[in-house]
């Protein structure tokens, strides 16, 4: 059986580790007990179901305990995970085995919570220089309860899957020898099923099952969701998920720093700064300390002394009132993508005994301003960012399903969708809370993030108030100083825990909050599935009525994998024809009807003959679908169309799992036509056609005017012959649309099949934007039909002459990394359609994660693109090859 996880994750050199953003978060100073961990060396870790009958906890947790029926774990993990690694159980992402009822593997509501209680243990060393010193265990996350044991001793209990732990080890350590850790993890209380619950929207799926996992403060999709496994994750994910480190300080530590803006106004000229931050001590005596600050390379310092009994935990500030030197002039104002520059900042505090350094903590922050309410003409909710209105083309992040998790994973992900455009993403209700790392990342790169915290109207609100509320608090203090950070939700679709704003606003204060995810000027959701794209233009995609208007949190469309992942899903048997048990299994019980609709859509391009023609033909639908919900928005962009949208939400953004039904990318990381369709979309300046209008429209997501530039626009039939053209001088206001500035009269004798270009021009005659599409003569029918020039009538497209492509490539090395520039250059007389670029390695597989600049692109006659693709070439085989293909292209291999 094919072992997707290890394709995915070990498919990653060293080369890629070092061009990807270092880990900020990850602290050098800390020994990690990761199952690998490439800075202090490799730790063994070792799992065993628990069994009360065999030896005691306090025989386990210590040092030279005997493992011989023990399995090597995965940590961080969980116990599916290891399971599958061990090949205890086959792939649960692979064909149908994760399908409950052909119980392959026992899942936890029906073999119960001892079934997936395990061990985990491992052994470590702590530093001689640990001597003298505090020894600290932090635990950063556990799903669900768990058992803390070192060298024989129980020193922590956790509960929830959000909230860290940190266990003084000091007298129990064995300084300079080995120490064994053994940590007993309990699955969630009330793991649900899959059994329809008796409440919920009407002709909904029944998400979240009976509505049971909600009791806990957990990962909710993990029991079923319609975009995912109806029926869920077999363990619901039980396991140490997150990391666990080891370190020393000395008698005094400081914990949780924030610090907090505020600008003046309207100029945002000046910024006020106010910096808090925990002091503990964790001794048996008073101590006398200092806390000092730094701004780093910003000639800014301060400090306070204080007193502390013994245990004492006190939160101290530092104003600019008490400090002039904390008000900054003309601060660096961090702003999100295609606004300005994502500037960051960095504080570094110490905690200092007698004028030594006991402990030291340092965080990044942006200084900015991030706003919302509801003066608009529907009273749609309205972000904006030092003053400034931003409209939203924002997504909805889903994670992993089984939490296999990695830097190199986040950071791909989070690289395709800067990539793309997208300025915000929502952290959906039923997922998680994502790491430091994640944030990181979303500062650098100028994306926004809406968190919401673990409720949905699907599931019941957790039973733990006390739990929920401590894994919430936990939350906001490790994620406030992340300037990406803009928005607070307490759930999905459903009411907030009493007590959670008050909560959240005492924490922090500095975002707006919201109780869920539908109220307050943010309307419901919906079209999730497929649609004729005719219906965007026309806003009947979704039954329930307008959606293209105010801020909608949830509307998509799907897009096919590449074929290379449609045989990592499942048995060639089953992928063509196509078996729709298997097919709508990885399609949510057939939700996105990827083997109805979606297939039916494809074949108006022609029927298929193999999974490769199918799945190339598909990546059309999928472009077309992602493009016109874009452009749709565009034009409604803040009331300059025929309705004021102030934002949208595509649902969804990443795969949880392996499915049929991608979207930008797929769950291998390969990047689908939507990514690249919809980058061309979301480009800051942006010429655009409408089906349903046949109007040229010109974006600007800019906080910049422009004037005098100049939008043209051909068109050419089937054989490439030009048989209309038109431009039109324009100035396209800041931030704002030129709707319809022109409408394209096809002429009546054109072909079946014909292609649109247009083209933006600066003052100067230079080409700054331009976009390309396909388009039919059929009439659109209505709502109810599959008809339309975005959606079917393209046979005809088998009947493009086919085109030999020139290309010239050079290798080219770039932080100790290797990346390929392609010039693409189209000869013929003909049109080259949908050219697609993929790196082979050397068993003529794709390399995962590849980062094309542009992709699933069309040539005119004459017309040549340059491409940048960079990999990590680190491990690879020397033959690895670049191969261009495409609808009409002669395949082309480059060594």
């Amino acid at each position: 059986m094919k072992n997707i996880f290890t394709g995915i994750f070990l498919l990653v050199s060293a080369c890629f580790m070092q061009a990807q953003t270092t880990n900020y978060y990850r602290n050098p100073d800390r020994i990690y007990l990761d199952s690998k961990d490439g800075h202090n060396g490799s730790f063994t870790w070792q799992m065993h179901k628990a069994d009360e009958t065999k030896d005691p906890a306090e025989k386990i947790s210590q040092p030279g305990y005997q493992t011989g029926q023990w399995m090597p774990a995965i940590v961080p993990g969980t116990v599916l995970n290891s399971l599958v690694h061990n090949k205890v159980y086959p792939e649960p992402y692979f064909g149908m085995n994760n399908k409950l009822d052909r119980n392959i593997i026992p899942d936890l509501a029906r073999a119960g919570r001892e079934f997936y209680t395990y061990w985990f243990r491992t052994e470590f060393d702590v530093p001689e220089n640990y001597k003298d010193k505090i020894v600290w265990l932090q635990v950063d996350g556990i799903n669900y309860r768990a058992e803390i044991w070192v060298n024989g001793y129980l020193l922590g209990n956790m509960s929830g899957m959000f909230k860290p732990e940190y266990i003084n080890i000091t007298d129990f350590a064995r300084i300079g020898g080995k120490n064994a850790l053994a940590i007993k993890v309990y699955p969630v209380d009330m793991p649900g099923t899959i059994k329809p619950k008796q409440w919920g929207a009407a002709g909904e799926f029944h998400n979240g099952g009976d509505g049971n996992i909600g009791l806990n403060t957990t990962m909710l999709m993990s029991v079923g969701w319609d975009f995912t496994f109806n029926d869920g994750i077999r363990d619901r994910n039980t396991g140490i998920w997150k990391n666990i480190s080891l370190y020393a300080t000395d008698k005094a530590v400081i914990r949780h720093p924030f610090i907090k803006s505020e600008l003046s106004k309207p100029n945002y000229d000046l910024a006020k700064e106010t910096v808090s931050v925990e002091v503990t001590n964790p001794t048996q005596r008073g101590v006398k300390c200092t806390v000092k600050g730094e701004i780093i390379g910003e000639n800014i310092t301060f400090s306070k002394d204080l007193n502390l009994f013994r245990g004492e935990t006190k939160e101290i500030s530092f104003t600019p009132e008490e400090f002039p030197q904390l008000t900054i002039k003309n601060p660096r104002l961090w702003w999100p993508i295609f606004k300005g520059n994502p500037e960051l900042y960095e504080l570094k505090l110490t905690v200092s005994i007698d004028g030594k350094v006991s402990d030291e903590t340092k965080t990044r922050f942006g200084i900015r301003e991030i706003t919302s309410g509801q003066n608009t003409p529907d009273k749609s909710r309205q972000f904006y960012v030092n003053g400034k209105k931003l409209f939203i083309r924002g997504t909805n992040w889903i994670p992993e399903g089984m939490l296999r998790t990695s830097d190199e994973r986040t950071y791909a992900e989070l690289r395709y969708t800067k990539q793309s455009g997208i300025n915000l993403i929502r952290m959906w209700g039923g997922g998680i809370a994502e790491s430091d790392y994640f944030f990181q990342l979303c500062d650098e790169m100028g994306l926004l993030v809406w968190q919401e915290f673990w409720m949905t109207g699907d599931t019941k609100h957790p039973q733990d108030k006390d739990l929920y509320l401590s894994n919430v608090e936990a939350t906001v203090k490790r994620l406030r100083n992340h300037p990406s950070l803009a928005y607070y939700v307490s759930s999905n679709e459903s009411t907030e825990m009493p007590g959670a704003k008050d909560l959240i606003m005492k924490l922090d204060g500095t975002r707006g909050y919201q109780m869920q995810s539908e109220c307050d000027g943010v309307h419901d959701g919906s079209p999730y599935k497929q649609v004729n794209p005719m219906q965007h233009y026309e806003n009947t995609a979704s039954d329930r009525g307008s959606r293209v208007d105010g801020f909608n949190p949830e509307y998509g469309s799907p897009t096919i994998p590449t074929v290379e992942t449609l045989r990592e899903v499942m048995d060639e048997k089953d992928l063509w024809p196509i078996n729709k048990e298997v097919w709508d299994y990885h399609d949510g019980g057939g939700f996105h009807l990827m083997s109805t609709m979606y297939t039916d859509l494809t074949n108006n391009y022609g029927p298929s003959s193999s999974i490769e023609e199918f799945a190339s033909k598909g990546q059309a639908v999928g472009a077309m679908n992602s493009k016109s919900i874009w452009e749709v928005w565009n034009y409604n962009k803040l009331g300059y169309g025929d309705r004021y949208a102030s934002g949208l939400l595509f649902w969804y953004h990443n795969c949880p799992v392996s499915q049929v039904c991608a979207r930008m990318w797929d769950y291998s990381l390969e990047p689908t036509a939507s990514l690249y369709h919809t980058q061309n979309a979301l480009e800051p300046l942006h010429a655009q056609f409408d089906y349903l209008k046949n109007t040229v429209s010109v974006y600007n997501d800019y906080y910049q005017a422009f004037k005098d530039y100049k939008v043209a626009a051909e068109v050419y039939d089937l054989n490439s012959k030009k048989v209309w053209s038109k431009s039109q001088k324009i100035d396209i206001p800041e931030d704002g649309v030129v709707n319809d500035v022109f409408t394209i009269d096809f002429p009546q004798n054109i072909t079946q099949v014909h292609f649109i270009k247009l083209r933006l021009f600066d003052t100067k005659g230079k080409e700054v934007a331009n976009t390309f599409y396909w388009r039919s003569n059929d009439k659109y029918e209505g709502r109810k039909t599959l008809t339309g020039p975005t959606s079917s009538g393209f046979e005809d497209l088998s009947k493009l002459k086919p085109v030999q492509l020139k290309t010239k490539h050079k290798l080219v090395k770039k932080e100790n990394c290797q990346m390929m520039e392609l010039e693409i250059k189209n000869p013929s007389s003909s049109l080259a359609f949908f050219v697609q670029l993929q790196y082979l390695d050397a068993d003529n597989k794709p390399v995962r994660p590849s980062f094309y600049t542009d992709n699933f692109f069309s040539l005119l006659p004459g017309e040549s693109k340059k491409v940048t693709i960079e990999t990590a070439l680190g491990n690879l085989p020397a033959n690895g090859k670049y191969v261009v293909k495409g609808w009409n292209i002669k395949p082309q291999i480059i060594k």
